[in-house]
C-alpha cells in the first residue's frame, strides 16, 4: 500500500479515537454515494457531525483543512443528503474537519467544527 494511503488510514483511526474520547458516537465510516466518500458520520447530542479527515505528513505545504475543495464539499453535501433521506433522519447536521499533522512520532489533531462555513 502506498505510504500516503497508510497515513490516511492512520489519520482516520486517530480521528475516530479522538471523537470517541470526546463523547461522539461513530455511526458510519467511509459512506459512499456517487462521487463522494464521507469519512466519518458521528453523532453527539442531537447533532449529526459529518467529518472529513485530512492527514498530512507535514504542514510545509499548508494546513490539512486547506485541501478541502469546493467541489468536494458539494459532493459531500449531496452524499449526506442521500444518507439522511435513506435513513429517514430528522437531525441538525454539521460539517467538521479533523485536521491531523504528523509531528515527529506524534500527531497534532485539530477538530474544526462547522468547517465549511469558512470557505
Amino acid at each position: 500500500m502506498a505510504q500516503h494511503n497508510e497515513l490516511g488510514k492512520k489519520g482516520e483511526q486517530l480521528a475516530v479515537d479522538f471523537l470517541l474520547k470526546n463523547n461522539y458516537i461513530i455511526i458510519e465510516q467511509n459512506y459512499r454515494f456517487d462521487k463522494a466518500e464521507v469519512d466519518i458520520i458521528a453523532k453527539k447530542d442531537e447533532i449529526l457531525a459529518i467529518i472529513e479527515v485530512k492527514t498530512r505528513s507535514t504542514a510545509d505545504f499548508g494546513n490539512p483543512q486547506d485541501f478541502v475543495k469546493p467541489k468536494q464539499i458539494k459532493n459531500l453535501v449531496k452524499a449526506v443528503d442521500k444518507y439522511i433521506t435513506e435513513n429517514n433522519l430528522d437531525v441538525e447536521v454539521r460539517f467538521d474537519i479533523v485536521a491531523i499533522v504528523k509531528e515527529g512520532n506524534d500527531f497534532n489533531i485539530e477538530h474544526l467544527k462547522n468547517a465549511f462555513y469558512h470557505f
